[in-house]
């Protein structure tokens, strides 16, 4: 990615991709991407990013307003964590042989974890448990989305995104951030649809979200509860 900067706009130049439009995209991380047809020049990038200023603004300026919401946890007795869209309080034990399980509603946690490792530790063991978790459910809904999508995956990976809740490559490879597993069922459903249309179409132009319509008719709910709800879904 390259650093550029247009007016007061800040933005990260993707390299070009066989698209006809430029893709603008405000991440998960408030940070603005911008994805423009190979051959355009990085000027004529700053031309569209310029262009289409107001919308940046309008939607940075929402980004901050969900954003300013984002929850802080604690490693306390009765703090709550998400789990496929429930809140389970954390409960800390002692001689516990793993570190981390969800027990009878609650997260267990091995107060060993905390006193060696602190909260970083902490989170590690959740994050561990999302990504165990995930390869299990996640690739059950792959599995069932896949041949109504009209697509083969041929591998499917839960890891640290970042700024994405996840991606498809070019090769068929699918891959999921841990904290999708905080979200409700079916929007982990819209995740993996989003992303096996990717197969099909690697932009967001009008035939990418028919594509989507097609598997989802009810998807544009399952996307505003994402924008609006995404910052939740943290440690």
């Amino acid at each position: 990615m390259i650093a550029r900067r247009v007016r007061d706009i800040d933005y990260q130049l993707l390299p070009g991709a066989d698209r006809k439009t430029t893709d603008i995209v405000i991440e998960r991380d408030g940070i603005v991407t911008v994805r423009p047809p190979k051959h355009f020049t990085p000027e004529q990038v700053d031309a569209v990013v310029d262009s289409k200023r107001l919308w940046i603004y309008k939607n940075l300026a929402e980004w901050r307003d969900l954003n300013a919401a984002h929850v802080v946890r604690e490693w306390v007795n009765g703090e709550t964590f998400l789990y496929l869209g429930r809140n389970y309080r954390l409960k800390l034990v002692s001689d516990q042989e793993t570190q981390l399980k969800l027990l009878h509603g609650y997260f267990c946690l091995s107060r060993d974890v905390l006193e060696s490792g602190g909260a970083q530790a902490a989170k590690a063991a959740l994050r561990a448990f999302y990504c165990e978790k995930g390869r299990q459910r996640i690739l059950e809904r792959v599995n069932y989305f896949a041949p109504k999508a009209g697509v083969k995956p041929i591998a499917l990976l839960i890891k640290d995104l970042q700024f994405k809740w996840a991606s498809c490559s070019k090769s068929g490879k699918l891959v999921f951030h841990w904290k999708c597993m905080m979200a409700p069922l079916k929007i982990i459903d819209y995740i993996v649809v989003h992303e096996l249309c990717h197969f099909h179409y690697r932009d967001h132009s009008a035939a990418f979200w028919n594509e989507v319509d097609k598997l989802m008719p009810d998807y544009a709910e399952r996307k505003a509860w994402l924008r609006d709800h995404g910052a939740s879904l943290d440690l």
